[in-house]
């Protein structure tokens, strides 16, 4: 490291408690990393501003001092501890208390004996033996809705993490220990609702009138509340189950309402207990937009490698932001059912993969089905959704053995007062999703691992639903096909970060442990954790914008990340935080809205990459990046990354992360492939000239025209597209030269990469290239109405748009379509049946139109077709006419 470090980001921090701590040096240092050529894999670095470091120390002050090329800022410290947010909550004596508990726990062998353990917690007897009814008290009531050993033993658990209130109904903030007894209108108190209940097993057709529910609402809540308390012990294990996770919840919250968190980080948030020394550099990789020969060789390695690969989509996210309803029954949707450019999220990651396929037959002539790994979760009836929508779809065609899902549980809320459970009413905790870190120990647990093994898999890409733009040109293929021929363990699609957005970063660990050995590996830091480095957010100067943003397009080497999700302690959950950015939204039983700061315990899947760094004898100053298990690709940021995650408000002045803006980007990208085949097309301003007046056009291309751009381009040749145009293409068999459009031209084919036939299980299955439609355009000029730009009613994003007049070609089956030599003006529709090819050609007044059967061997294969050939690093396309 060289150069001078800017002003210390250290505070001094007051001693609180009565522990005793060793004294710390906080080291903090910004400092421009020197570049160097790669060495293994040759990859050119990107040429952004001097990366950055930022390093954090937790030495002893008789640490060795920094290498002659370093200039630190030290500040010494007085010892740290955590300064308690509330005056009436002890974190540390609760933090202890529950600690000591889940150890006896894990002593205990039988359910029998770990129900004998936590009865016999302080809290869970005062609890259990203050509140009678009759002298029956809350255990008797408990005890006479005939819960078993297992169902009891949650029970306590869940009182003895100081959460009783989620049986009495008790509002969030009542002081800690107590419960705040409910307004007469409120839920009365889990006592009398249970012996209500119990009262009231054998009548029938009687309502109970407690609060605003039902007997059978109650009993249904409480089964709920059995089944979520369930999963969160099974799934949490690793650190202790219901105990563990609220330990979990306190400790990350004390940290993070400290006034100093920042020397914790790596201690509580990546588990680096043995470290001694921390740096954080700005990571170097392959930058896909210069190393443009390197990019496409990676690229064909992930075509040839697409049978040993996976693909795993994580899901199970709420989407709070984007407020997505559905239109018939007012409910919440997840965001995989964002109806996007004219299909949902879902069907677009599909539509992406297939294309991959699609050009891997091309290539090799060889079907390829890659199977799909789904995690789902419960919230906004999630999971239930999003396999109705693929049995609907009839499996997209790859039948329903190539998919396989797995729920993720859900986890409560907390209050950042005390990490009070937060509740809408008795039995019933607010739950969210517990993060996609969630994914890795969940497919291990549900044997997704041995699934993908099942299917002949050794690695897969993962990507987030509402990233639309994640397949675009090579980006995906090049970060499998790298990790896949260099036996990578982990990697990292990349690009610039957009200031003030809510991604975090990639980052270049550097850690000095115990042992002396020195260890390196990629990694990520989520925004949310941006306060414990002392990074401010918001600004363009800021230090975040140094480092390239992490976009959760990930690979990943199947048996190395089962390793992980195996290990029974908390590396299976990489990446714990609690989330308090935003605050807690939910609605009561009595309808009433609420908005409360609290948060979640969430996992981020991208930190399963801290249990891969590499180790060292001494420390590495160089090029270190490349002998690592992990790596990362960066692109241009529209090539890798446009989200839809929020619902813009109309007075938001900024299109970013909404579907209006991610829509601009695929214009950008539309530009860039048919600009460069000799086609005009109007420029593309800045996203604010765009917030009232939607894009400058509409240009939708189907990915199997590609999806690489090299492919796509040697479709395209000549001409030009107006403002104000639309231009749809759903087939890959495409000939395009020398059209020029202004108004609307829609070509879509039934077949767009191959027909389907009947499987051995009796699925639908698309077989790649058989009885395609196809369509040629040769020196053809389209002009009509088009689409009504002055229309308010215009969806851009959605791609429901009213149009005044439009060309549109219909392509049912192995149909085909060509117009040579001819002017289209107006409303046209040209529908082309099965088996048969339409011809437009040229008279004295207008044009002529010519519908002839397909010749029998032209059946399968077309009268023409596109031969794709592996010239060197490239692909070549040759046009054969049969």
């Amino acid at each position: 490291m060289s150069g001078s470090a800017p002003p210390s980001l250290g505070r001094t921090a007051t001693t609180t408690g009565s522990a005793a701590a060793t004294s710390n040096v906080l080291f903090f240092s910004f400092t421009p990393k020197a570049s160097s050529l790669p060495r293994s894999l040759l990859l050119l670095r990107r040429p952004p501003p001097p990366p950055f470091s930022f390093s954090l120390s937790l030495s002893p002050l008789l640490a060795p001092p920094p290498p002659p090329c370093c200039r630190l800022t030290r500040v010494s410290t007085a010892p740290l501890e955590y300064v308690p947010p509330a005056p009436d909550f002890d974190f540390r004596s609760e933090i202890e208390r529950l600690a000591a508990l889940r150890s006896r726990l894990a002593g205990a062998g039988s359910v029998a004996q770990k129900l004998g353990v936590v009865s016999a917690d302080s809290r869970v007897k005062e609890f259990f033996g203050s509140r009678s009814s009759g002298g029956g008290g809350l255990a008797g009531a408990l005890g006479a809705v005939d819960l078993d050993e297992g169902e009891l033993f949650l029970i306590k658990c869940l009182v003895a993490a100081g959460q009783g209130h989620v049986l009495l109904g008790a509002e969030v903030g009542a002081p800690a220990g107590g419960f705040r007894e409910p307004a007469k209108s409120s839920l009365k108190s889990a006592l009398y609702a249970l012996v209500e209940m119990i009262e009231r097993l054998d009548v029938n057709g009687r309502e109970r009138k407690m609060g605003v529910g039902s007997e059978d609402e109650d009993i249904g809540d409480l089964k709920k509340l059995l089944r979520t308390l369930g999963e969160i012990e099974r799934f949490y294990d690793c650190i202790g189950g219901i105990i563990g996770y609220q330990i979990m919840v306190l400790e990350l919250l004390t940290e993070s309402v400290s006034e100093r968190q920042s020397t914790n980080w790596s201690q509580n948030s990546k588990g680096s207990m043995e470290s001694q020394i921390l740096e954080i550099h700005s990571p170097a990789g392959l930058d896909l937009s210069q190393n443009t020969e390197y990019a496409s060789q990676a690229a064909l390695w992930g075509i040839e490698g697409l049978p040993n690969l996976g693909e795993i989509y994580p899901l199970g996210g709420s989407a709070d932001r984007l407020g997505l309803v559905d239109p018939d029954t007012g409910e919440c949707l997840p965001a995989a059912m964002l109806p996007y450019c004219g299909r949902t999220l879902l069907e677009g990651l599909v539509r992406d993969l297939q294309a991959r396929e699609y050009l891997y037959f091309k290539l090799y002539g060889k079907q390829c089905i890659t199977p799909i790994a789904i995690m789902t979760s419960g919230a906004k009836n999630n999971h239930e959704r999003i396999t109705s929508l693929c049995k609907k779809l009839e499996w997209f065609g790859r039948g329903q053995s190539s998919f396989q899902f797995f729920e993720q549980p859900l986890v409560p809320a907390v209050s950042t007062e005390d990490g009070q459970w937060i509740i809408t009413k008795s039995f019933v905790p607010v739950c969210k999703p517990g993060g996609h870190g969630v994914i890795w120990k969940l497919a291990y647990d549900r044997g997704i691992f041995e699934w993908f093994y099942k299917h002949g898999r050794k690695g897969a890409t993962i990507r987030q639903v509402s990233n639309v733009v994640a397949a675009t040109d090579l980006t995906l293929l090049a970060l499998s096909g790298i990790g896949l021929r260099h036996e990578k363990k982990f990697g990292f699609a990349s690009c610039k970060r957009s200031a003030g957005a809510t991604e975090g970063i990639n980052v270049l660990i550097e850690r000095k442990n115990h042992d002396g050995k020195w260890a390196y590996g990629l990694s990520c830091i989520e925004y949310t954790e941006f306060d414990k480095f002392g990074i401010a957010t918001g600004s363009s100067n800021s230090l975040q914008a140094e480092f390239p943003a992490n976009t959760n397009i990930l690979y990943v080497d199947l048996q190395s990340a089962e390793l992980v999700a195996s290990s029974k302690d908390k590396r299976s959950l990489p990446g714990m935080v609690l989330n308090i950015k935003k605050p807690i939204e939910y609605v009561d039983d009595f309808g009433n809205r609420h908005s409360v700061s609290g948060g979640r315990l969430e996992c981020t899947m991208q930190n399963i990459a801290d249990s891969f760094l590499n180790t060292y004898s001494s420390r590495r100053y160089k090029g270190v990046e490349d002998e690592l298990d992990t790596f990362l690709v960066y692109n241009e940021r529209r090539r890798v990354t446009s989200s839809a995650k929020k619902k813009r408000k109309p007075s938001d002045m900024s299109l970013h992360q909404t579907p209006e803006g991610s829509l601009l980007d695929i214009m950008r990208n539309a530009y860039d492939i048919l600009s460069q085949c000799n086609i005009y097309l109007p420029e593309i301003e800045g996203n604010e000239k765009y917030i009232d007046s939607g894009p400058p056009f509409l240009i939708l291309l189907h990915p199997a025209l590609g999806p690489l751009w090299e492919v796509s381009r040697q479709k395209f040749c000549g001409g030009s597209i107006s403002k104000g145009s639309e231009l749809i293409v759903e087939v890959a068999e495409f000939l395009w030269r020398d059209v020029q459009l202004e108004g609307s031209l829609i070509i879509e084919a039934e077949n767009v990469m191959g027909s389907t036939r009947m499987g051995k299980n009796g699925d639908l299955i698309l077989q790649y290239g058989h009885r395609c439609g196809r369509c040629k355009l040769q020196n053809v000029k389209v002009l009509n109405e088009g689409i009504d730009w002055k229309f308010s009613g215009n969806v851009f994003w959605k791609h429901d748009v009213q149009r005044s007049e439009s060309l549109k070609v219909i392509l049912h089956g192995n149909a085909e379509f060509e117009a040579t030599e001819v002017s289209f003006q107006g409303n046209h529709v040209f529908e082309v049946p099965d088996g048969h090819k339409m011809k437009i050609t040229p008279r004295i007044s207008g044009f002529s139109v010519q519908l002839e059967t397909l010749a029998p061997n032209m059946v399968d294969s077309g009268s023409w077709y596109w031969r794709y050939k592996i010239n060197g690093e490239h692909i070549g396309l040759e046009l054969v006419e049969l």
